[in-house]
């Protein structure tokens, strides 16, 4: 084991993905996930995908590609989706991550039907390529009642989800700050579902606990920020912990362009710090032991 078993990375948008990663790669970053917003554009994922690996030689790898869309209710999503599941052996990755979507401003449950239409279909094209989906956990601001964009976002949806698409295609792309932002503890959770984690966003969360107490989540006051792994609550020597003991191989890519604080100019100065605490996390330098 020597650190290649958990890689540390980061998101990068799939427009200039080349150019992009050439410049951050001698931060260190090992990883790279391949983002598109609700469509894949005009970006060509073949000459795309061998830019990115002349750029990336033997110093790192992509991770995954990430559609973030409605794919419930937008056709040209759900499309591009499947293209990503299709190409994603060109980028030699085996995980496609994104939101699940939402029939939104309807409970939860009512979604499930059309989870079972579009994410069964889905999880076979997964299945014939050999590629594993990965539903980010975040709730884009929506609630059970009325979801936005994704109704991946709580453990209660993730059990009807998984009941309504029985495959070992379909996972989980975790993070605790989403968790943390609904006041769930995400270690407890990671410890019951790391067999369905198949993809770990570098993102963390501070919660205010004094606001809380004194205002709760319904007073108008700020009570929890998105944070870059590094500046938050979580400890993430746990969550690597956690991770290797039920044997995760895989990636975390930090999830940057959150964080309060270190954003703008200190963009990438935040993204740094969190690569080499994420490392210190996993263990420092890796070091052999006598043979």
């Amino acid at each position: 084991m020597n650190h290649q078993d958990i890689r540390i990375g980061t998101m990068v948008e799939g427009a200039g993905a080349a150019s992009y990663i050439k410049q951050i790669l001698p931060h260190g970053f090992e990883s790279f996930q391949i983002k598109f917003w609700e469509s894949i554009g005009d970006v060509n994922l073949k000459e795309t995908a061998k830019q990115i690996l002349g750029v990336c030689g033997d110093k790192a790898v992509v991770s995954s590609l990430a559609m973030f869309g409605n794919p419930l209710t937008d056709a040209n999503c759900e499309r591009d989706f499947a293209r990503c599941i299709k190409a994603a052996r060109m980028f030699n990755c085996d995980i496609v991550a994104g939101f699940a979507g939402a029939l939104e401003d309807r409970p939860v449950q009512e979604s499930m039907a059309q989870v079972r239409k579009v994410w069964g279909k889905m999880a076979k094209v997964a299945e014939d390529n050999g590629v594993r989906i990965a539903w980010e956990n975040c709730d884009m601001g929506g609630t059970w009642e009325r979801p936005q964009w994704n109704v991946a976002h709580a453990p209660s949806a993730w059990e009807m989800m998984f009941n309504e698409v029985p495959s070992d295609a379909v996972g989980l792309e975790w993070e605790p700050c989403h968790q943390m932002n609904s006041l769930i503890d995400p270690l407890p959770q990671l410890r019951k579902w790391v067999g369905k984690v198949y993809h770990v966003h570098g993102k963390d969360a501070t919660v205010a606990w004094d606001v809380v107490r004194e205002w709760g989540i319904r007073g108008g006051r700020a009570y929890v920020w998105h944070r870059t792994p590094g500046f938050g609550d979580t400890n993430w020597s746990d969550v690597i912990s956690i991770l290797r003991m039920n044997g995760y191989k895989g990636t975390i890519d930090i999830e940057g362009w959150h964080d309060p604080v270190y954003r703008g100019e200190l963009e990438m100065t935040g993204q740094a710090h969190g690569l080499n605490y994420l490392k210190k996390c996993r263990g420092g330098e890796f070091v052999a032991n006598p043979v």
